[in-house]
């Protein structure tokens, strides 16, 4: 149901956090702008933004296809207190190019992230640009909230697969798929595909738990292995279901083995035993702690702000340049330590500073420095607050010449002391 009037405030304090959204992509009966083959999609996310639409991001291309399951998600923040309009606009790859205007359109369906969020699985037509519908071309969007931080990391093989290129091996891949709310398989992950080989080795890949099982280790997923066609074609090879939890059973030194298979096959031939193994050879769940996870956890940030004070910033006296000595109080190097300080602060439990400046002759001797304390105390160089770290600028900013090179490395090493220190201090406690 729509709501027009005031939107309520939003929860205030550390227990509020946005939720991420994970959006499954699937499109059916697409037009087929290809004269020899079929359309080669591929969909891009847009998001509005002060009323222009920004795109977000975009899946691979499915090659030679009208029924893409898209195996890239997008992932998108969502704030139920705003109306998140979303736009899901489809093309037909003709280029390598990242221009969209050299892609034939295939249609486009908004809405917004609520619609979605609510409904978890939505199926729409598909629009061309005029408002009339892209043939019968329909698009489904599936949510699925990202509330559980675990990952999981798959590290797989594959050990005497069958061969399907007539004048070669096979190129194998693996789809890794769960069963929907509807009761249909969803393709949840991709591999990237091995050339010329039957016996595979994957690079290892980590997806989030509830992307693959729904956060259920004990859940069925079903694992098909193909082997790649360019056209689109893909030939199967075989297939097999088993869960997370078994295969959280492999270990680096006790690999899993799992029989591919090919049902076709398997009721054909009576002395049929698999269409190769599929190998497990480490599975491994973590979890993903996101920043608002480390600072709940106690964890607080150390601010050290770091000034260019080299010529190319213009004479501070000119009103162009960027440490102009401004009557009224500002230049944009305060902007940058008010806008970047206020926020951080909040993370620093004593608020205590560090201020550094690079690039600058000081007095007396007018002597270059790339590390010097803009509070002219070398052996404290802190301000107290955002407050303190503006008045030691404010006041340093006469007293010394822009000069050069822009070296910001002494003071990054500074930083890098402060953090080992700080590692070992925490160490010995």
């Amino acid at each position: 149901m729509a709501h027009t009037g005031t939107a309520p405030p939003a929860p205030v304090g550390s227990q509020y956090c946005v939720c991420r959204v994970e959006l499954s992509i699937c499109g059916q009966n697409l037009l087929d702008r290809d004269v020899t083959s079929k359309s080669d999609p591929f969909c891009v996310l847009f998001v509005e933004v002060d009323g222009k639409w920004v795109e977000l991001d975009r899946t691979e291309t499915a090659v030679n296809n009208l029924n893409p399951a898209f195996a890239k998600k997008f992932i998108i923040d969502y704030h139920f207190e705003e109306v998140q309009k979303l736009k899901f606009a489809l093309f037909d790859q003709d280029k390598s190019s990242m221009q969209l205007y050299e892609h034939d359109f295939l249609g486009e369906f908004s809405c917004t992230l609520g619609t979605i969020v609510s409904s978890k699985k939505i199926t729409r037509s598909l629009l061309l640009g005029n408002g009339k519908p892209a043939g019968k071309g329909l698009i489904t969007i599936a949510a699925q909230e990202l509330s559980d931080n675990r990952v999981i990391t798959l590290s797989m093989a594959g050990r005497k697969l069958d061969k399907k290129d007539l004048f070669g091996k096979s190129d194998p891949f693996l789809e890794f798929y769960k069963p929907g709310d509807d009761g249909k398989w969803m393709l949840v992950h991709r591999t990237e595909v091995i050339k010329y080989t039957l016996d595979p080795v994957w690079k290892p890949f980590t997806v989030p738990l509830v992307s693959l099982c729904d956060g259920d280790v004990e859940k069925l997923i079903k694992v098909i292995c193909y082997d790649y066609d360019s056209d689109g074609g893909h030939d199967f090879i075989g297939e097999f279901q088993t869960s997370v939890a078994r295969m959280c059973e492999a270990q680096d030194t006790f690999p899993l083995e799992l029989e591919c298979i090919n049902p076709k096959k398997q009721k054909k031939k009576k002395n049929y035993k698999n269409s190769g193994i599929i190998i497990v050879k480490s599975c491994k769940i973590t979890r993903d702690f996101s920043f608002l996870d480390y600072i709940l956890g106690g964890c607080q940030l150390m601010f050290t702000v770091g000034i260019d004070f080299t010529a190319s910033n213009g004479n501070p006296r000119d009103p162009t340049s960027l440490h102009y000595i401004n009557p009224l109080g500002t230049n944009e190097y305060l902007s940058a330590i008010w806008a970047v300080g206020q926020i951080i602060q909040d993370y620093d439990s004593d608020k205590m500073f560090p201020a550094l400046g690079f690039g600058a002759q000081l007095p007396p001797d007018w002597k270059v420095s790339h590390e010097f304390a803009i509070n002219f105390n070398p052996t404290n160089p802190f301000c107290s607050g955002v407050e303190g770290i503006v008045q030691a600028y404010s006041a340093c900013l006469p007293h010394i010449r822009f000069y050069g090179p822009t070296n910001f490395s002494p003071i990054v090493n500074h930083v890098a002391r402060f953090a080992a220190q700080a590692a070992q201090q925490q160490a010995a406690t």
